[in-house]
C-alpha cells in the first residue's frame, strides 16, 4: 500500500502559555501542502516485527527512533496487528517546521489500519496519532484546521485561499523544536487568530504573527532574509512555518523568485 504523506504550513502561531506538563498551549491554523509529500509504502511482513527502509533525503535518527517505526509499534501494541514492512521515500526537508515526520507517522497509522482491516474512525486514528507528537493527529484530517492545546485540539476553519500560489522556501540550516521553544516568550494576543484570519489577506502581514520568529530570526538571519525576499517578490503574506526553518509566501499569481541556488524551493497553486 502506497500513501502520500504531505506536509503542512502554519498560518499564524501564537504560543499562549507554558503548561504544567512542560508543553505549551498554542493557537495556530494548519494548512496542508498537498504537492509536497513523502511517499510511504506499508506492506505485510510475514515474519512479524517491523522492517524499515528509506530512500531520498538522509534521515538523521536511529531506526528505532524513527516516527514511522514508532507508529507501527504503537499499532501493534494497541491493536495486536501483525508484522509490517515500511519504506519511506523522504522528500520533505526536516528541521523545517513542515511536519514531515509527523505526516509520515500518520501515514503508517492510516496504512496499518487499512492493511489489517481495523475499521478505525478518524477520531480513533487521531487519538493514536496524538500519542506520537503535537501535530501528528492533524494529518488524519489534513484540511484547514485551527489547532489549540498542544496542537491536537482541532476545529475546521473556512479560508478563501483557492487560486492563490504558495511558495515554500527552506535554507540549508534547520531549527530544532528545542531551540524554538527555548527562546519563545508566551503571550496572549489582544485579537484571536481566527478573527484575524477572517479578515482580508491583505491585512494579515503584521497582524497574523508567528511567535517563534523574533528569536529565530535573530539567531538565523538567513531565515529572516528569505521572508524579506518573498515579500519583496510580491507575497501578500509571508511567515515562517511552525518552529522553522522553512518560510512560505502566498501570492496572487505564480511567483518569480530571485533566490540563491542553495535553497529548497517548492511552488504550488492552492
Amino acid at each position: 500500500m502506497r500513501l502520500k504523506a504531505n506536509c503542512k504550513i502554519n498560518l499564524g502561531l501564537n504560543v499562549l502559555r507554558r503548561r504544567s506538563d512542560g508543553y505549551h498551549d498554542l493557537e495556530t491554523v494548519m494548512l496542508p501542502v498537498k504537492e509536497l509529500y513523502d511517499v510511504v509504502d506499508v506492506e505485510h511482513y510475514d515474519n512479524g516485527g517491523i522492517v524499515f527502509t528509506a530512500s531520498g533525503l538522509a534521515i538523521d535518527c536511529a531506526t528505532d527512533d524513527n516516527l514511522c517505526v514508532r507508529a507501527a509499534r504503537l499499532m501493534q501494541e494497541r491493536y495486536g496487528t501483525g508484522g509490517v514492512a515500511i519504506h519511506l521515500d523522504k522528500r520533505v526537508p526536516f528541521g523545517a517546521g513542515l511536519g514531515g515526520g509527523s505526516s509520515d507517522a500518520t501515514a503508517v497509522i492510516v496504512g496499518v489500519n487499512e492493511l489489517f482491516d481495523l475499521g478505525l474512525s478518524k477520531a480513533e486514528l487521531a487519538s493514536v496519532a496524538a500519542e506520537l507528537g503535537s501535530d501528528t493527529a492533524y494529518f488524519v484530517y489534513n484540511d484547514a484546521e485551527i489547532c489549540r492545546g498542544r496542537g491536537e485540539v482541532m476545529q475546521p476553519i473556512e479560508l478563501s485561499l483557492e487560486g492563490l500560489w504558495l511558495a515554500v522556501v527552506k535554507p540549508a540550516e534547520g531549527v530544532s523544536t528545542a531551540e524554538a521553544y527555548r527562546g519563545v516568550v508566551p503571550r496572549i494576543p489582544e485579537v484571536g487568530l481566527e478573527e484575524l484570519l477572517r479578515g482580508p489577506i491583505t491585512n494579515w502581514q503584521g497582524s497574523v504573527c508567528n511567535d517563534f520568529e523574533p528569536h529565530i530570526f535573530a539567531a538565523h538571519p538567513a531565515i529572516r532574509s528569505i521572508k524579506e525576499s518573498l515579500l519583496d517578490s510580491g507575497a501578500l503574506y509571508a511567515s515562517m512555518s511552525g518552529s522553522g526553518s522553512a518560510v512560505f509566501g502566498l501570492f496572487e499569481s505564480r511567483p518569480q523568485l530571485s533566490l540563491s541556488d542553495n535553497l529548497f524551493v517548492h511552488v504550488e497553486q492552492l
